[in-house]
């Protein structure tokens, strides 16, 4: 019976360890056959390794396909390759499982295939290096994440993300049959839950998928994606800005002292993590106007217009105080002007990431605030009733992670972050 127990990962393999007998497992990146030698390179989730294989092991080494799953065991020697300073003087050779080819895609990179063609293949496609330093990276990120909300006196909860009824009137919802009873819908954000949390838990987060049902064609859009969502209660809105600019300069940081090595690997960019540049909303305008920009107050910042903003502030920058008839029925109004909002979008370049606010938390003016946004306030009766139990003001905003994540890693395409990203044309794998 074949021993399938790793002793070591191709990364661990140095000087230390040379006179002694190691398993490897892992999948056959390439093989060259010089006669009565073959030298194999051995590629593992941590790296490669070499293995010189002789006698009887040469043959098999040899017929073995490329991308095979194969478990090494033998002495591990000082190498002449300039690539590897040690090898495996492979005395048993096994292969696991044999790779059927041709292969839907290379996973060694050395030919590109289109992203399409990768999603589809997205199992095989993490073997490329870069690939799976993204996921490591992506992982890691959430753990910061988590860390820091705790730190700062958040409990982690869950939210349904099946619901009965639009959880922000918005339109953009997915909708379904509940046992031939009543429709169903699937979340797109836990905004009226985590407010209604703040009443008895005071400060929650959430990380979960979310779901829109956006037709968009583009290279940042998904119709389901991971949301990072706050809600605190005794805190204005420029206290969670605080909290989301520590947030995101704990992941840059994290990224760039623990995880170089990755981070280089996926060619992520070198971000400085000083101050965030707060503007609002009227000096965005301003600018804009300058640059030639058709706008007047209260209407929406196109795509062509964050560009422009995007080309003068590099790197991350917020927009705060928005007209209040841009933003959704909750967000607060400012006091000394009602026509300002309590709010911002943190954005990197064009690209929106954050969107929070201070929440209205007095019940009769948010029912007139649905009724302005044409909503019917009686929809919305089991969320206001908590309104009524002593409601605390609150804040809070959902981050788009894997736009962040598009951001952190260079990455021009959100699918390239998500493993299996679902958008308007795909449904599978």
């Amino acid at each position: 019976m074949v021993e399938i127990k790793r002793t070591h990962y191709a990364s661990q393999l140095d000087d230390r360890l040379v006179g002694q007998q190691v398993r490897v497992g892992g999948w056959i990146e390439d093989v060259r056959d010089i006669g009565k030698l073959a030298f194999l390179t051995i590629r593992d989730v941590t790296g490669a390794c070499q293995g010189i294989v002789t006698g009887d092991n040469v043959q098999a080494a040899v017929q073995a396909p490329r991308q095979s799953a194969v478990v090494v065991a033998g002495v591990v020697q000082k190498s002449k390759a300039k690539d590897f300073p040690v090898e495996v003087k492979v005395s048993e050779f096994t292969v696991v499982t044999r790779a059927i080819h041709p292969l839907p895609i290379d996973p060694t990179g050395r030919v590109e295939s289109a992203i399409d063609k990768r999603l589809d293949a997205r199992a095989l496609d993490l073997r490329t290096p870069k690939v799976a330093a993204i996921f490591r990276l992506r992982s890691a990120g959430l753990e910061v994440i988590r860390d820091t909300l705790r730190a700062e006196g958040f409990i982690e909860v869950n939210t349904p993300k099946i619901i009965g009824s639009a959880s922000e009137g918005g339109a953009n919802l997915f909708g379904f049959d509940y046992f031939g009873k009543r429709k169903a819908y699937l979340a797109q954000s836990p905004q009226l839950y985590k407010e209604q949390l703040t009443l008895g838990l005071d400060r929650v987060f959430e990380i979960g998928p979310y779901f829109r049902a956006e037709n968009s064609h583009t290279v940042r859009h998904l119709t389901e994606f991971t949301s990072v969502d706050i809600e605190a209660a005794f805190l204005d809105y420029e206290d969670v800005m605080d909290i989301v600019e520590r947030l995101v300069k704990n992941v840059i940081t994290s990224f760039q002292e623990k995880h170089g090595a990755d981070l280089e690997l996926a060619g992520g960019k070198n971000i400085s993590v000083s101050k965030i540049e707060r503007l609002t909303y009227e000096q965005c305008l301003e600018e804009l106007v300058k640059e030639g920009e058709k706008l007047q107050f209260g209407d929406d910042l196109s795509d062509a217009a964050l560009r422009k903003l995007g080309e003068t502030h590099r790197g991350f920058y917020f927009i705060m105080d928005w007209p209040l008839k841009l933003k959704p029925f909750y967000i607060h109004e400012q006091q000394d002007n009602p026509k300002l909002s309590k709010s911002f979008d943190l954005q990197y370049g064009y690209l929106e990431l954050v969107s929070g606010g201070q929440r209205q938390h007095n019940p009769a003016k948010l029912r007139s605030r649905l009724s302005e946004q044409g909503l019917n306030p009686a929809s919305f009766e089991e969320h206001l009733r908590a309104f009524d139990w002593g409601m605390p003001p609150h804040s809070g905003w959902g981050l788009g992670y894997d736009r962040l994540m598009m951001v952190l890693t260079g990455s021009q395409n959100v699918r390239e972050v998500v493993l299996y990203p679902r958008d308007t044309e795909r449904l599978t794998p």
